[in-house]
């Protein structure tokens, strides 16, 4: 049986931190929501990367915790690595500059289409790796997949005539989801050059996406890949999560019905679809306050 590292924790801060009851509880509730997430996301909490940790506070945010709660839960995960540090469980600390939530909403950051369309333009089709790198950008944007649901696809998880792809999502559940005309073309290009470089490595693999060897593309492969094509084209701060967020703003923000933006994205709760609503109330205004001539006072 695997040793149940926050009962560990918590026992330590028992004994040797002396803390009260009330503050135990919080902390082993915060604990097991965050490892509730790191096992929907199929990773241990020992291997969480500072990239994970982010993500997991922007799911906070989109499931709309308030920043106290959020501001609590990030002391809590940060106590947590300490202690897994020092009793050597890991060998980095990937919560040490973990920035608490500060007060106010902080929506998301999307991309707009011209930034879209510079980003895609950036790989080297020329080569079966830029080739692939255009498909993986082109099917996150076109079907707002996760980067762990990109890294699990299978070629048989795609239907390129039908235009329909199947992603497994948090909790192992699945969701069929539509692929654009642009997206289903990349991809179909990209599996006609794998097929023709005749690598038995790749033949032999069921992924869609693999390395020229056919080794499985890692998460944190597509991750520096997206920053770094994001970074040739003067974008900053980009993850394959603003895809993601890019994806369900645009649909959002051209009148799609919010439930079927909310299953396409695979979240449970509608709430944390709504974020994109409030995206696009800000836009709104922000657009209104900029070119309205009336907008501002005389």
């Amino acid at each position: 049986m695997p040793r149940d590292l926050i009962r560990e924790y918590i026992t330590y801060a028992k004994v040797e931190k002396g803390l009260a009851a009330n503050s135990l509880d919080a902390y082993e509730a915060d604990l097991r929501r965050f490892e509730r997430w790191a096992e929907d996301c199929g990773i241990a909490v020992t291997a969480m990367t500072r990239v994970d940790l982010r993500e997991w506070l922007m799911d906070l945010a989109a499931r709309g915790l308030a920043v106290n709660s959020r501001r609590r839960m990030v002391s809590s995960v940060r106590r947590f690595y300490a202690f897994l540090l020092a009793e050597e469980h890991i060998t980095a600390d990937p919560a040490d500059d973990l920035i608490s939530p500060q007060q106010g909403v902080h929506l998301p950051k999307f991309l707009n289409t011209t930034e879209i369309e510079m980003l895609l333009a950036v790989p080297d089709v020329s080569t079966l790796s830029g080739l692939r790198d255009r498909a993986v950008l082109e099917l996150m944007y076109a079907c707002g997949l996760r980067v762990s649901e990109v890294v699990d696809l299978r070629i048989q998880d795609i239907d390129i005539d039908g235009g329909i792809l199947t992603a497994i999502g948090k909790g192992s559940k699945t969701r069929k989801i539509p692929v654009g005309t642009s997206a289903a073309e990349w991809v179909k290009s990209y599996l006609a050059a794998r097929r023709k470089a005749g690598n038995d490595g790749i033949d032999e693999s069921p992924l869609l996406f693999v390395s020229e060897r056919g080794a499985p593309l890692t998460r944190q492969q597509i991750y520096a890949m997206v920053s770094e094509y994001a970074e040739k084209c003067g974008l900053e701060g980009v993850s394959p999560h603003t895809l993601r967020h890019s994806f369900a703003t645009h649909l959002v923000q051209n009148r799609a019905d919010i439930r079927s933006v909310q299953q396409m994205l695979g979240h449970a709760d509608i709430s944390t679809t709504q974020i994109y609503t409030h995206m696009t109330g800000a836009h709104l205004k922000k657009a209104y306050e900029d070119f309205h001539p009336r907008s501002k006072k005389s």
